[in-house]
C-alpha cells in the first residue's frame, strides 16, 4: 500500500487559511445577497401597500360618486314630479276657467234671451 505523502505544516496552514477565507467570502456574499433580497422584498411590500391604499381610495371615491349620483337622481325625480304637479294644477285651473267662462257666456245668452 502506498502511504499518503506527509504534508508540511506550512501547506496545512495555507489550506486552512484558504478554506477559512473562502468560507468568509461565501458568508459575506450570502449576507449581501440576503440584504439585497430583503431590500427587494421591502420595496415590493411598499409597492403593494401603496397599490392597496390606492384601491381603497378608488373604492371610496366610487362609493361617494354613487351616493352623489343617487342624491342627484332623487333631486331630479323630485323636480320632475314638482313640475308635473305644477303643470297639472295649471291645467286644472285652466279647465275651471274655461268652465267659468262657458257658464258666464251661457248666462249672458240667457240674459239676452229674456
Amino acid at each position: 500500500m502506498a502511504a499518503f505523502p506527509k504534508r508540511d505544516e506550512h501547506s496545512c496552514l495555507t489550506m486552512k487559511l484558504t478554506t477559512t477565507a473562502f468560507l468568509a467570502l461565501a458568508t459575506l456574499l450570502l449576507a449581501n445577497c440576503n440584504k439585497e433580497k430583503a431590500a427587494i422584498d421591502a420595496r415590493t411590500d411598499a409597492t403593494k401597500a401603496a397599490i392597496d391604499d390606492e384601491k381603497r381610495a378608488v373604492n371610496a371615491a366610487a362609493e361617494n360618486a354613487t351616493k352623489q349620483a343617487d342624491l342627484n337622481a332623487a333631486e331630479s325625480k323630485a323636480d320632475i314630479e314638482a313640475g308635473k304637479d305644477v303643470a297639472q294644477a295649471q291645467l286644472d285651473a285652466e279647465k275651471k276657467k274655461a268652465d267659468a267662462e262657458a257658464a258666464a257666456a251661457k248666462a249672458k245668452v240667457d240674459a239676452a234671451a229674456k
